[in-house]
């Protein structure tokens, strides 16, 4: 996943000869969150369930074969990605590139893991937002003024 030009000097000079020894060194070009394999197209349902080819049979959104069959219904769903692994940092912090921070998930597991720090910067976003508007605008309108 290429990074963003504003975001370049957060990483280390060698980041991508370290994020290919994680995703092909380590993983071995598979997710390892849910097991899916660098560069193939997958069939998925939408919910994380998708087709493992490799064992022919359904896999869940942790990489575990499914108990049952979808039904027929889910089964006009079917959508295909192609997967791309990338290296990410458990904790978030681009500086700490010790192995046991970075661990190689395809899109779907790395949006998983970083929902919730999405969730806190949106929310920071939204209140300094918010904070700015007042200092310079003054307190916002209510939705039920009486006069």
């Amino acid at each position: 996943m290429p990074i963003r030009r504003e975001h370049r000097f957060f990483y280390p000079i060698d980041w991508p000869q370290l994020s290919a020894t994680i995703r092909f060194g380590r993983a071995g070009g598979a997710c390892e969150g849910c097991g899916r394999p660098h560069g193939q197209t997958v069939y998925h349902l939408g919910d994380g369930r998708c087709w493992d080819a490799g064992i022919g049979a359904w896999r869940d959104g942790q990489g575990r074969p499914l108990r049952s069959l979808p039904t027929i219904e889910d089964l006009g769903l079917i959508r295909t990605t192609r997967v791309m692994l990338a290296a990410v940092h458990r904790d978030h912090d681009t500086a700490n590139n010790l192995d046991r921070n970075l661990v190689a998930f395809c899109q779907r597991c790395h949006i998983n893991h970083d929902r919730p720090e999405h969730k806190r910067r949106r929310w920071c976003t939204l209140f300094r937002r918010r904070a700015m508007g007042d200092l310079f605008r003054g307190p916002y309108p209510t939705a039920n003024r009486s006069s």
